[in-house]
C-alpha cells in the first residue's frame, strides 16, 4: 500500500475536529524530556518515482530465501506456502477476527477454529486439541505446567530431554523461575537421543512427566516406544514437543507411540518464516487431561432450529474465568496463523502432506550422502534416522564455514555453537521440498571450495 499523507488543510480540519490546535497538544502527557525537540536527519524529499527506486534499492542489501540457497532450520523451515493461503485470509471478514465472544455474530471463526483442532488432533493422532498457542516454546512451556497440574502440583517436576530446541528450554526455565516446579535435564547420549539409562536415574516418585522432542533439536527421531514405556512403569505422563511439524507426514505422529501431551510449532503449515515470525503454537492431549489444558476449544453443536452451530465449549483462560480457577493467563490464540495452517492442511489433504514431507526426506538423504562424499565431512549421528534435518561434524569452524558460504549467497545451515558453545565445529542442516538438486549441488560445490577440495 502507498502512502499518501494528508494535506496541510486536511491535518487542520481533523485536528479542529477533535477539540485541538495543533499535533504537539496530542503529546502533552509525554514529559518534554523524553521528546526529540528536533527535526530528525533525514535526506531532501524525493519524487515518488524516484522514491520507489531508491527504496528497492536499499531492499537488494536484505537477502532472503528468494536471493539466496537457504539450508536453516533450528524451528523455522522454509517450505512453500500456495498461493491460495494468502488470497483467502486477506478477505476482509476475517481482517477484525479475535476473539468470538459472541457465537451468534462469530460462527465463521468459530467454525475455522473447529476446523483447525479437528485437523491438529488428528494429523497429531491426539483425542483433543485446544484453539492454537504463541508457538512451540509457549506450547512447550504450557505442556510442563499442565502435567503438574494434572496431578494437583503433588508431583512438582519434569524431565526434560537435552535435545530440546534450547531456546524452548529456556522459555520453559523463565516461566517457572519463581515457582516451585522443577526442571531435571537428561542429557543426550552419542547417538543424539535422550540418554536411556541417565532418564532411568532421574525418575523419582516426584516427576510428573518426560518431556522429549522428537524429531529433536539435532533433527533425530526419539524412541518413543522406550520412552513411553518408561513414564508407564513410573506413573508419569509423557509428553512430546516438535519444531517441524512436516514430520508427521512420513514419520508416525507421537499419539501413535502413546503420548500424553503433543505440542510444538505450526510454522511448517502455510505460514512464511517472515523474520522469525508471528509463528503458531500446536497443542493436543489425551481426552482425559482436557480440563487442564490452557485457552479455549471450540465444539459443534446444534441450536434450538436443528442447524449447526459453533461455540466455545471450554475457556480455561483468565479472562474468561475467576482468576484462581484459571489454567493459565495465556490470553490469546494465534487466530490468523491457525486459519493460515487450516487452509494449508485442507489444500494438501493426507497425500499432499504425505508427499512433501517424503520430498524434503529424500532432499535431506540426497544432500547428506553428497555432504559427507567431501573429505573430513561426517555425519556427527550416523546411525539415528532423521526427519529433513542433520548435524555434520566439520574439519573447520562452523562459523567461519558459514561466513564463507554467506558470501556466495548460500546460508550453509545454523552452527550449534551458538546454542552448545563447546560445539564449534558441527553444523546443522536442513532441507525442505524448496531445496533441489540444483541447490543442493550449489552448496557442496561451494563447501569444497572452501574446505579446498
Amino acid at each position: 500500500m502507498r502512502y499518501i499523507p494528508h494535506t496541510p488543510e486536511e491535518r487542520e480540519q481533523m485536528l479542529k475536529t477533535i477539540g485541538v490546535d495543533s499535533l504537539e497538544e496530542l503529546f502533552t502527557s509525554i514529559p518534554e524530556k523524553y521528546r526529540l525537540g528536533q527535526l530528525l536527519d533525514l535526506p531532501d524529499p524525493l519524487p515518488e518515482c524516484q522514491l520507489r527506486m531508491r527504496m528497492q534499492e536499499l531492499s537488494t542489501a536484505n537477502r532472503d530465501t528468494s536471493r539466496v540457497a537457504s539450508f536453516a532450520g533450528a524451528g523455522i523451515y522454509n517450505h512453500y506456502v500456495p498461493a491460495a493461503v494468502d488470497q483467502l485470509i486477506s478477505r476482509s471478514e476475517f481482517y477484525t477476527a479475535y476473539t468470538p465472544y459472541q457465537p451468534e455474530v462469530s460462527q465463521g471463526t468459530l467454525q475455522a477454529i473447529f476446523e483447525f483442532q479437528t485437523m491438529v488432533a488428528r494429523y497429531l493422532g491426539m483425542e483433543v486439541s485446544n484453539a492454537s498457542l504463541y508457538d512451540g516454546s509457549t506450547a512447550l512451556t504450557e505442556a510442563i505446567a499442565m502435567s503438574i497440574r494434572s496431578f494437583r502440583n503433588k508431583r512438582p517436576k519434569v524431565v526434560v530431554a537435552g535435545a530440546i530446541h534450547p531456546e524452548y528450554l529456556e522459555v520453559a526455565r523463565t516461566s517457572i523461575k519463581d515457582s516451585d516446579k522443577v526442571l531435571v535435564p537428561v542429557p543426550s547420549g552419542s547417538d543424539g537421543r535422550i540418554d536411556m539409562k541417565a532418564l532411568e536415574a532421574a525418575m523419582t516418585p516426584q516427576i510428573a512427566a518426560i518431556v522429549v522432542q522428537s524429531p529433536n533439536f539435532f533433527g533425530i527421531l526419539e524412541e518413543l516406544p522406550a520412552i513411553r514405556q518408561l513414564a508407564t512403569a513410573h506413573g508419569a505422563l509423557m509428553v512430546v514437543s516438535f519444531t517441524e511439524a512436516l514430520a508427521f507426514g512420513l514419520v508416525s505422529p507421537p499419539g501413535a507411540f502413546g503420548a500424553d501431551i503433543v505440542v510444538g510449532e505450526g510454522q511448517s503449515l502455510g505460514i512464511p518464516m517472515s523474520m522469525g515470525g508471528p509463528l503458531l503454537g500446536l497443542m493436543t492431549a489425551k481426552k482425559s487431561l482436557v480440563r487442564s489444558m490452557p485457552g479455549r476449544l471450540v465444539g459443534q453443536t446444534d441450536d434450538r432450529h436443528g442447524n449447526t452451530a459453533y461455540v466455545i465449549t471450554l475457556a480455561t483462560r483468565e479472562q474468561h474465568i475467576r482468576r484462581a480457577k484459571a489454567t493459565s493467563n495465556i490470553c490469546t490464540n494465534e487466530g490468523l496463523c491457525a486459519l493460515m495452517a487450516t487452509i494449508y492442511m485442507s489444500l494438501l489433504g493426507k497425500e499432499g502432506l504425505k508427499k512433501v514431507s517424503t520430498l524434503s526426506h529424500q532432499a535431506s538423504l540426497f544432500l547428506a550422502n553428497q555432504l559427507t562424499s567431501i573429505p573430513g565431512v561426517s555425519l556427527a549421528f550416523p546411525n539415528s534416522p532423521w526427519f529433513n534435518e542433520f548435524v555434520l561434524d566439520l574439519p573447520v569452524d562452523a562459523t567461519s564455514l558459514l561466513d564463507s558460504l554467506a558470501a556466495k549467497d548460500i546460508v550453509g545451515g545454523v552452527a550449534l555453537s551458538r546454542f552448545f558453545p563447546t560445539e564449534t565445529k558441527k553444523l546443522l542442516v536442513s532441507c525442505t521440498e524448496q531445496n533441489g538438486r540444483t541447490q543442493a549441488e550449489r552448496l557442496v560445490d561451494a563447501m569444497r571450495q572452501v574446505l579446498g577440495h
